[in-house]
């Protein structure tokens, strides 16, 4: 087979904006030089009259190399985009009821299970329940409780003296990276509203037409219209793949909330509360509060939903504005046609139970990039690696939401009762547990680099939940010494009792970077 690489791919067109357009915008044009003529123009059209939900987003900790790479500064990041620091999700009432014997909680945090003696893990299931899984590996949720940040003023951009992401005001965040993409790495603005999308013979998108008479042509194209996927659903004709019948919310209720007192603590984690029929997020920003919640609108009414969600709030005389989202739960049954590639909402959506959003919208943007087309010819083929490894990235982030649901002891509502049902559990999860039931999970089990969630995140998860694995047939040889366990879960709590008496408050620490601001790399 002969490929011609003459035709090369010189412009790139951004179809909608929003953190999704704008990462993959930037991305593109860091990796492709579009700040030089010699580069490829990427150009980002998007509408004035799409109004931005602005719950608060989490993230994780991925997006801080991104944002390094982008050459964005930390600082200015936490000063103008209402940043928080995320050290992971307090899970409370997953497990079991409000009220009900046992702890409310549990922390997945975002440090990787110590491993200095070996993984910890078969020995503390050996051990007698006084110390929580996440405190027995890791020293973060210790320092979460304890409302501290993961680093202090000496510590650089970007670095901490345990692993963070960041909790941000989703609309601050696009119109930062929209002054750095266009001022500093050369991407075309264009505010517009597409009305047509217009495809050649062979079915690629050649031009979309805008609102304000302008025609833009480019060579590859990239839906981040959300929802609507105006050129990939709409244009393409690429089927959506419904995932309800795994995933059951399909619905989000949203509020902002003030703090009660200027300077009240700020959690440096998301909590999550598991509810009747879902989950309320609760996301402290600098300034305020980002909630919300999500349940299935099979198993609850709409009213119903907002009288949980204002008991929640302690809105019980129902003051707050409060907006109802509903939510298109799967993906595309391909990501990538023709000429024409999807990232964001008009790619897929699941519930944002482990801040999957803006994960999966880096991720693939930053894919795109980086695996981009040396020229027309061989699109076909990198357009194939592509829709391989999303859709490989979409399964395993259904699986490992889905796990929160399907090991829950909850059973006080048809919702749980439902999640438990085999036949709502993908059988490549259902393998996993039968597994796990056996032998905890071990890093062969995540052998791709392209995992999005890994062993130590279905680690915390799964032990978190109290997910009972027996042992007992496990040869000695592959654990440990019970000794030097727990030697290691010793020093692990000699640690943390010295990180408490050094790391700053969440809140104070914010307040310091904002008026001195961190060192630079």
């Amino acid at each position: 087979m002969t490929i011609d690489c003459g035709d090369q791919i010189k412009r790139v067109l951004v179809v909608g904006g929003g953190t999704a357009g704008w990462l993959s915008a930037c991305h593109l044009a860091k990796k492709l030089g579009s700040s030089s003529s010699a580069g490829v123009q990427v150009t980002l059209v998007e509408s004035e009259n799409i109004p931005t939900i602005g719950v608060g987003e989490g993230t994780v900790p991925a997006i801080r190399e991104s944002l390094r790479y982008l050459g964005i500064s930390e600082t200015e990041f936490v000063r103008e985009c209402d940043v928080t620091f995320k050290q992971g999700i307090k899970f409370a009432h997953w497990v079991r009821p409000s009220g009900s014997p046992g702890p409310e909680f549990y922390h997945h945090v975002f440090d990787y299970p110590d491993c200095g003696v070996g993984d910890l893990t078969s020995r503390w299931l050996q051990m007698d329940g006084d110390r929580s899984y996440v405190d027995a590996v890791s020293v973060q949720g210790v320092i979460c409780d304890r409302g501290l940040g993961p680093k202090d003023m000496t510590v650089p951009e970007y670095d901490g003296i345990v692993s963070y992401a960041y909790h941000l005001d989703a609309a601050k965040f696009a119109r930062l990276l929209t002054r750095h993409g266009v001022e500093k790495l050369g991407v075309r603005h264009v505010l517009a509203d597409v009305q047509q999308v217009s495809r050649d013979d062979s079915g690629d998108i050649v031009s979309v037409s805008t609102a304000a008479g302008e025609t833009i042509e480019a060579d590859l194209f990239v839906d981040c219209t959300g929802f609507a996927s105006l050129l990939l659903g709409e244009s393409m004709g690429v089927r959506f793949v419904d995932k309800r019948h795994i995933l059951f919310a399909d619905h989000a209720l949203a509020a902002q909330l003030p703090y009660a007192e200027k300077d009240a603590p700020i959690p440096s984690f998301t909590i999550s509360t598991a509810q009747e029929s879902g989950w309320t997020w609760d996301i402290g920003l600098s300034e305020r509060r980002g909630t919300g919640y999500v349940y299935s609108s099979a198993h609850t009414g709409h009213d119903r939903a907002e009288t949980v969600f204002r008991q929640y709030l302690g809105d019980d005389a129902g003051k707050l504005n409060v907006r109802k989202i509903p939510m298109r739960v799967g993906h595309r049954e391909t990501y990538w046609k023709n000429n024409c590639v999807a990232i964001g909402l008009s790619q897929g959506f699941v519930e944002p139970l482990e801040a999957t959003g803006i994960l999966v919208y880096d991720a693939t943007a930053r894919m795109l990039a980086d695996t981009f087309p040396a020229c027309r010819s061989v699109m076909p083929i990198v357009a194939r690696q592509f829709n391989r490894s999303v859709q490989y990235a979409w399964d395993r982030v259904i699986d490992f939401i889905k796990l929160h649901y399907c090991i829950s002891q909850r059973r006080d509502h048809p919702f749980w009762v439902d999640n438990c049902l085999e036949s709502s559990i993908p059988d490549s999860l259902q393998e996993k547990l039968q597994l796990w039931k056996c032998q905890p999970p071990s890093a062969y089990e995540f052998p791709s680099k392209l995992e999005i969630f890994n062993l130590a995140n279905f680690q915390y998860v799964l032990y978190g939940m109290e997910f009972k694995t027996d042992i007992n047939a496990m040869v000695s040889g592959r654990q440990p010494t019970m000794p030097d366990a727990l030697g290691r879960i010793k020093d692990i709590a000699n640690f943390s009792d010295q990180l408490l008496g050094r790391l700053p408050g969440h809140r104070a620490l914010i307040d310091k970077i904002k008026k001195y601001g961190l060192q630079k790399i």
